[in-house]
């Protein structure tokens, strides 16, 4: 009896932790999942067009949305003004007739999962461009592209810099003094009575201060710091859009890093400039191509003010907005975008903007990577005739479907020149 009573004690026992294990392990799975739908699949946000219903599609499995909001949202024809929860099950229409910040927050199975910002874009046309142009950007300061050593008057190698200094710091000032360019750093070095110098720098937005000795050169006789730098870079790329309201452009679609650093360029200013395309190097599997162009320094079409991780953004000038030859045209967001056929604009010979058969191949619409929201194939005869698809230069080339602007054009894929990957429009005006 006693026997029996135990063993059953045993099997009740084992049963509760069976259902403890259980409980622990959907705890996990639910947080697992929260996790993955917040980082991985989940947008983190949502644009609409001032005064324009769009329709949002989340395809994946999140039961509500609750919604706050300053000013009032139409969600399914309905106004909100206050917190509410509506289901997303199907696909949901939101309208805004006003530009204010709004809030939405996701949630699987009544757990909040992400918070999301509903964007307000000013409901404006812009004129698509596709004009090829000179790029030429100055940092904030000079870049530090590399440490070297120094021969000193003993004959031995020093490195001043090194575990100071690091490659892709950007220098901003010594001793007081601000530093713009590589000749003021020089200068600087070559009138430095004091062999420490005092440097306030830039490395991953924070500014630092610290302190260099520097090495006299023994063939030279000059104090030097041991370091290669760069003060500015230039380059062929192509204009996306440019809004006649404002009289700002976009273009790239990415932004401009460091050939040697690989970091996107911290800019003071920049400009754009008329550029002749006069030759093309064909991209090949594993070795991409690119245009190449004669810039005229004489004329300058913009200038530049932000360089971005999805563009680079300033104003046209006069000249600039005369070059501009393509009317208005309305901007589509994600989910107006289809895959199949569309086009790209693009200038690959002399100042010739045309229209070139592309193919959407892919959306994704919720991409980690603002830049690589679709994956498109070049299909137009001529265009591969002279290019083999995607070169260097043709990043910005506007993307148009239906007769609206979808995107541009990014990157290329190395092994396959025909295919690439485009920003859709609506994250390159949320930058600007």
């Amino acid at each position: 009896m006693d026997y029996l009573f135990l063993n059953k004690k045993k099997k009740t026992s084992s049963g509760i932790k069976k259902i403890i294990i259980f409980l622990i392990f959907l705890l996990f799975a639910l947080i697992s999942a929260s996790f993955l739908l917040k980082y991985l699949f989940l947008p983190g946000e949502i644009n609409l067009i001032e005064g324009k219903e769009s329709k949002i599609s989340i395809d994946i499995p999140v039961s509500a949305v609750t919604v706050s909001t300053d000013k009032p949202i139409y969600i399914n024809n309905e106004k909100i003004t206050d917190n509410k929860t509506v289901s997303v099950d199907s696909p949901i229409y939101l309208r805004a007739d006003s530009i204010s910040n709004k809030k939405m927050q996701l949630s699987l199975f009544g757990i909040p999962v992400k918070n999301v910002d509903v964007k307000i874009l000013p409901n404006v046309k812009l004129i698509p461009c596709g004009n090829a142009v000179g790029v030429r950007i100055n940092a904030n300061g000079v870049v530090i592209l590399g440490i070297d050593d120094v021969k000193a008057d003993n004959d031995r190698l020093y490195s001043p810099c090194s575990g100071v200094l690091k490659t892709g710091d950007v220098i901003t000032e010594i001793n007081g003094t601000k530093i713009n360019n590589k000749e003021e750093l020089i200068n600087i070095l070559e009138k430095s009575d004091n062999n420490k110098l005092d440097i306030t720098l830039k490395r991953d937005e924070k500014y630092i201060h610290t302190y260099v000795n520097t090495i006299k050169e023994k063939d030279s006789g000059k104090s030097k710091l041991g370091a290669w730098v760069r003060d500015s870079t230039q380059g062929i790329g192509t204009l996306t859009y440019y809004d006649p309201t404002s009289g700002t452009f976009g273009a790239l679609g990415h932004g401009i890093a460091d050939i040697d650093t690989k970091q996107l360029f911290d800019i003071k200013n920049g400009k754009i400039m008329p550029a002749d395309i006069v030759d093309i190097k064909k991209g090949e599997s594993g070795s991409p191509g690119e245009l190449i162009g004669e810039i005229d320094t004489s004329q300058v079409l913009g200038s530049i003010k932000n360089n971005t991780d999805i563009g680079i953004y300033g104003t046209l000038s006069d000249s600039g907005i005369q070059a501009m030859s393509y009317e208005p045209m309305e901007i589509a967001l994600k989910d107006e975008i289809k895959t199949g056929k569309a086009e790209i604009l693009s200038n690959i010979d002399g100042r010739d903007v045309r229209s070139y058969e592309i193919e959407i191949e892919s959306i994704n619409r919720f991409n980690i990577d603002e830049a690589k929201g679709m994956i498109i194939r070049i299909t137009d005869k001529e265009l591969l005739a002279k290019t083999n698809g995607i070169i260097q230069g043709m990043s910005g080339s506007p993307i148009i479907q239906n007769g609206k602007i979808v995107g541009a054009v990014t990157h290329v894929f190395v092994r396959e020149p025909a295919r690439g990957y485009a920003i859709f429009i609506e994250n390159m005006l949320r930058k600007e």
